[in-house]
């Protein structure tokens, strides 16, 4: 082999061995910012559990105590189903209308008494206020979250639990709340760590929220999540759990 070959040979090693370096730094840099809950379970994730040292007895920080901490589950074999087909009944409307009746002020409510024709939303995600003159108006500016985003849920314990329990937890006054429909859908299936409301002032309630539906139906929560929920409450130690 010619010097000239050798030297062709050495440089091409050379740029496979770069690629090979480039690749794997990418993969590594996409597990980091990805998956840390999975690098966690392999004890080489860079995301530690807070530890929750000194909260005030009976508040939403000492009850996030009982959340187990593990890794999120494979979210895949997801289907809104899961979860039921709808909204549950509510006499003759359904648990939509319930939260609308709940939540928004100044109402009129059509000739079936629950369904909710017009009204006013503070929307408690964006500190706006939502003004709904007409039903058409009410369907379209308004959804009903699921607190703890129903993808959420899935993966952090839901799809252990029986179809009725999952169907409960779908229609559960506590996990449900109007929103405006921008909001909803900007959140999607985002856990904490991911997404948390513009409106600072309901953040602390928010988190309390989503503790309070994962301690009645025992799911969990990743460490990501556990150490949002922590930095929120820590701005407010005395928040407490929603009444049921």
């Amino acid at each position: 082999m010619s010097k000239k070959q050798k030297n062709n040979e050495r440089l091409i090693w050379t740029i496979i061995t770069l690629i090979l370096l480039v690749a794997l730094w990418y993969v590594t840099y996409l597990l980091i910012s990805k998956s840390p809950d999975f690098l966690n379970s392999l004890g080489l994730g860079t995301t530690k559990t807070k530890e929750v040292k000194s909260a005030p007895a009976g508040s939403a920080l000492d009850e996030l105590k009982k959340l187990p901490v593990k890794e999120a589950e494979s979210g895949e074999d997801y289907e809104r189903s899961e979860f039921s087909s709808g909204w549950a009944s509510w006499g003759d409307c359904n648990v939509r209308q319930k939260i609308l009746n709940r939540d928004v002020k100044d109402k009129k409510l059509a000739a079936n008494g629950c369904t909710v024709v017009s009204g006013n939303l503070d929307d408690p995600y964006t500190g706006e206020t939502i003004e709904m003159k007409t039903k058409a108006a009410v369907s379209r500016k308004v959804q009903i979250d699921h607190v703890v985003a129903l993808g959420n849920a899935w993966k952090t314990g839901g799809k252990h639990l029986s179809a009725d329990k999952r169907k409960e937890l779908a229609n559960d006054d506590l996990e449900l709340i109007a929103v405006s429909s921008a909001a909803n859908q900007e959140k999607s299936d985002m856990d904490a760590s991911e997404w948390l409301p513009t409106y600072k002032p309901f953040q602390c309630q928010y988190v309390a929220r989503q503790i309070a539906v994962k301690i009645k139906y025992s799911l969990w929560v990743t460490s990501a999540e556990h150490n949002a929920m922590v930095g929120v409450l820590n701005t407010c130690p005395d928040q407490k759990l929603p009444a049921e």
